[in-house]
């Protein structure tokens, strides 16, 4: 068998199957196929365990003198992706779960270890403290200008697509012409509320539940997956975060005139915390819920797929059409029908200006709420509770006193009694502030967590719609000055008024929408507020009653 030097330490996680090595230990090979970077050995003493590739040397290889310290486990390399020939069979040997070619995930959705993380750390400048919540972590965005983005703005690196896939322009010059089938065509229509999106003609809703841990790789990673039920088909499918992030990624790609809703924030440690999981499943059900109501996310294909496959080669072949999706950004607007009638660009410039700052303070005033509700859910679990059981230990210290006066600690005295009573009332009252958040503060906070993703994604959409404007004006002038044709530029105009069409429809839509949510959110909580303190009411009112003659 063949022998390999250990070239740094490493100490294997607790519980695993992982080993620990230590610099200069010669370990015998015994399976380089584990997978993502990891092969299994044995050491002198006969213990057998997995390691990082990367940090051992077969003995017939020389050793690198330019690394310093231990590099992190090799990662899955997108460059060298099979799926990239459409020819490719996998050796069914190779599966090891429908989801283990994804691009790897250097945090989980609940978090590396502590080990992990001290191994890893030195790879991760700038990396979020431990505990932190990471809303932007990773993400990909990339801020290089290109041809067109000096007007539409930021432009979303797409680490899938083919190079060619370029800005707005080339929807707006008519650069690029793709046949849409009439079942993909999404329409724009014309009601007492102005242009929106042709409602859903068959509603539906997805439930999102039993998040349950799970574990591949024998225990080296683990996870959890959420059960997703659609009601048009109830046919269950499991999903873990990395899946919803994907997805996530494809949706913001796509639809540049639409902001999507956000996940729950990142987290890097807290791993299996029941709380959090439970947190974190409401916030995914609040994304979900947004998906369903949307006219068009809700019938768009990456959801759709997301939703229903459950065959895994369906699933890579679904995947892999996705991330070579064409219609992206403003080319999306390709797939658009609208109205006939030419939009008055000053009622356009007036309608996005109001947009504009209404989004601006929304955002401000949405931000403020999801910390406020934050701050008194962990008040209520913290300071009013602590505070609220004082006070009742105080209450309750001095009935053992006056039951002291009595010549027993079991008091006899119907006023020594109500009075410790008081004490128990107050040490209740304080339990019952820890359990409150999760009715009311907490509900309230993912509400908003959900509104501060999506109206802080309008200044986007916004500022795409301002690019394609400022285009086609300079398209104008270029006509006036006989270096385009009016034909070329009556097709610009057309197509700046598709752009225009779809963000008054999205403008319309959240109006819509935020009239009935926020409506019902506030009755909920309201509702579960007076709830509450009606009991303390309750509760202290009974223990008056405890020191009636």
């Amino acid at each position: 068998m063949a022998q390999v030097q250990a070239l740094y330490d490493f100490t294997g996680e607790p519980g695993t199957t992982e080993m620990s090595i230590t610099a200069g230990e010669v370990l015998t090979l015994l399976n380089t196929e584990i997978g993502e970077g990891w092969w299994e050995g044995q050491n002198a003493h006969g213990q057998t365990g997995l390691f990082p590739a990367a940090y051992v040397k077969k003995l017939d290889e020389p050793v690198s003198t330019q690394t310093k310290t231990a590099p992190a486990a090799p990662r899955y390399d997108q460059a060298n992706d099979d799926w990239s020939d459409p020819n490719y069979q996998r050796n069914p040997s190779q599966e090891d779960g429908w989801d283990d070619d994804w691009d790897d995930d250097t945090y989980s959705e609940i978090g590396p270890s502590a080990q992990q993380q001290k191994q890893y750390s030195h790879q991760t400048p700038l990396a979020p403290l431990p505990g932190m919540p990471i809303n932007e972590y990773n993400q990909n965005i990339d801020d290089t200008a290109s041809t067109f983005s000096s007007t539409v703005g930021t432009v979303r690196k797409n680490k899938f697509a083919p190079s060619s896939k370029v800005s707005g322009e080339s929807y707006l010059l008519a650069t690029l012409n793709v046949e849409v089938p009439d079942s993909e065509k999404v329409y724009i229509v014309q009601n007492e509320e102005g242009y929106v999106w042709s409602p859903i003609t068959q509603p539906y809703y997805v439930t999102v539940a039993s998040p349950k841990k799970e574990s591949k790789f024998k225990g080296i990673k683990s996870f959890i997956a959420y059960q997703l039920t659609p009601s048009f088909n109830n046919i269950q499918v499991s999903r873990r975060y990395k899946h919803f992030d994907w997805l996530h990624e494809r949706l913001q790609e796509k639809f540049t005139l639409i902001p999507i809703p956000p996940l729950p924030d990142k987290q890097i440690s807290g791993r299996y915390d029941e709380q959090l999981i439970e947190r974190r499943r409401v916030q995914l059900q609040e994304f979900v819920d947004w998906m369903c109501k949307h006219p068009v996310l809700s019938k768009c294909e990456v959801w759709q797929h997301f939703l229903t496959c459950t065959d895994e080669k369906r699933w890579k072949a679904g995947k892999r059409q996705a991330e070579k999706d064409i219609l992206i950004g403003l080319n999306y607007c390709i797939s658009l029908v609208v109205p006939e009638k030419a939009l008055l660009q000053s009622q356009v410039d007036q309608i996005t200006e109001q947009s504009h700052t209404f989004f601006a303070s929304m955002d401000s005033s949405v931000k403020f709420l999801t910390n406020m509700s934050v701050a008194q859910s962990k008040k209520f679990q913290t300071q009013y509770k602590i505070d609220c059981q004082k006070v009742g230990e105080a209450f309750y210290n001095l009935g053992n006193a006056l039951s002291l006066d009595e010549g027993s600690v079991v008091s006899t005295s119907k006023l020594t009694s109500a009075i410790k009573l008081t004490g128990g009332a107050y040490i209740e009252i304080g339990r019952m502030y820890d359990e409150q958040p999760k009715y009311d503060w907490d509900p309230l906070g993912d509400k908003f967590h959900l509104y501060k993703g999506i109206v802080g994604s309008f200044p986007d959409a916004l500022a795409n719609h301002k690019g394609a404007v400022a285009k086609k004006r300079e398209c104008e002038k270029l006509t006036a000055e006989h270096k385009m044709e009016v034909a070329q530029l009556n097709e610009v105009l057309r197509r700046t008024d598709v752009i225009s069409y779809a963000l008054l429809a999205e403008v319309n839509h959240f109006k819509a929408e935020r009239t009935i949510d926020l409506k019902a959110t506030m009755q909920k909580f309201l509702t579960q507020q007076i709830t509450f303190y009606k009991k303390i009411v309750d509760k202290l009112e009974n223990t008056l009653h405890q020191f009636d003659d």
